[in-house]
């Protein structure tokens, strides 16, 4: 346990569960998106959809979608701030089971066409879980570089992506599979010590059945 887990963030907002784990999920579906939203179609869970409002919470995760930090005091305006950016927002309260009292689950897309689907849950003390990610169930926080990589559910992907990241002298610290049934679709979450290269996201992106990579790099 460090300071920062004892006095938790520095933020804007009564809660860091409610408001700055909230930024933290508009942020990250920000990232993982890789471009400015333009649309967004939230359904919050549990605790947050039934003391959200008092906190902030919808503030907070459109905050977050706009690229904001969980100090950033433009918080409280963040609707205002949506309106000149050119973000629409919807917000729905939904009764999502065994999953953590405070989720999200965000729909959002940008102007070059890019769509992303992510669930997370606020943890606490300014802290996240990715949950869901694009209708399959994944574990990270987002704290570590991140690479995640979509591909068809046959051999030699798994092997394709550790080369890689070897050849650029990255080393993985975790890595996780997923897959929505046998022979479908496949999702591998993999969490490095360094920053992973461009060139070497891009190399990923053309291999055949990739269908999507997305990345996270370090704050």
């Amino acid at each position: 346990m460090n300071i920062y887990d004892i006095l938790g963030p520095v933020m804007v907002g009564p809660s860091s569960s409610h408001t700055a784990g909230a930024v933290r999920i508009g942020l990250i579906s920000r990232r993982l998106l890789g471009a400015p939203p333009v649309q967004a179609d939230i359904s919050l869970s549990g605790s947050f959809a039934a003391t959200g409002a008092g906190h902030g919470t919808d503030r907070a995760l459109i905050a977050g979608l706009l690229g904001m930090q969980p100090d950033d005091t433009r918080i409280p305006d963040s609707f205002s701030s949506a309106a000149e950016a050119g973000l629409t927002f919807t917000f729905h309260k939904i009764n999502l089971k065994d999953a953590h009292p405070n989720t999200a689950v965000l729909r959002v897309s940008s102007a070059n066409g890019r769509t992303l689907e992510i669930q997370a849950a606020s943890l606490g003390g300014g802290r996240i879980l990715v949950n869901r990610l694009d209708g399959i169930r994944v574990n990270f926080s987002g704290d570590a570089p991140t690479l995640i990589v979509h591909n068809l559910d046959k051999p030699g992907y798994v092997a394709e992506v550790t080369s890689v990241l070897s050849r650029g002298g990255i080393n993985i610290a975790t890595m996780q599979l997923y897959r929505n049934y046998r022979g479908g679709y496949a999702v591998m979450v993999v969490e490095t010590d360094q920053n992973v290269p461009e060139e070497s996201i891009e190399f990923l992106r053309q291999l055949d059945g990739v269908t999507k990579v997305t990345y996270l790099a370090a704050d």
